[in-house]
């Protein structure tokens, strides 16, 4: 028994003798790589907005009974009395921000089949004019460049239509919108 005894503790002292060996011998073997940096990010700003101060009644237009200017967005509220009133305005749009931008999608709110016998709804932006959504436009707005806004004339008006029974019978508040979708370009 107690030769089976040393036998054992010999077996065991050998083998953790082989296993400190390997550890160390493992530890001389391996290597640990390293990279470091530093990134400088530079600042940058998107700002694509209306340039209030460009604001301007077209010729002949009515005048609205209310407007708010805000960077992103403006309201107006306006009376059209009858048939031939109308109400147009330009805005410029500007890009000062470090990104190229093109207009992407204009979305125009629709008018029912009886409002369109006596109301139209137009916006053009450089020099083009829509009347109902739009996609895939791709018109260039780029960074300070000399060329970096663009004019959008909003118009509504009173037309006459062509049968006299498709006026409007009572006052009508109808409700309309455009936006403009811009993106990244390239």
């Amino acid at each position: 028994m107690q030769k089976q005894k040393n036998l054992q503790l010999a077996v065991i002292g050998v083998l953790s003798f082989a296993v400190l060996f390997m550890s160390v011998g493992f530890a001389a073997y391996s290597q640990t790589l390293n990279i470091t940096g530093a990134a400088n990010v530079s600042a940058n700003k998107w700002s694509i907005h209306f340039v209030p101060s460009s604001y301007q009644l077209a010729d002949g237009s009515k005048s609205q009974k209310s407007i708010d200017f805000g960077d992103t967005a403006i309201t107006y509220s306006v009376d059209l009395a009858k048939p031939g009133d109308y109400y147009a305005f330009n805005i410029n749009v500007i890009n000062d921000g470090t990104f190229n931008a093109v207009l992407q999608k204009i979305t125009m709110s629709s008018l029912t089949a009886a409002q369109q016998k006596y109301l139209t709804y137009t916006v053009t932006y450089n020099g083009r004019t829509y009347t109902s959504t739009t996609d895939n436009i791709m018109d260039a707005l780029p960074i300070a460049t000399g060329s970096n806004t663009k004019t959008a004339t909003v118009k509504v008006a009173y037309v006459q239509p062509d049968n006299a029974s498709d006026l409007p019978q009572q006052a009508v508040s109808v409700n309309l919108s455009v936006a403009f979708d811009y993106v990244q370009s390239e």
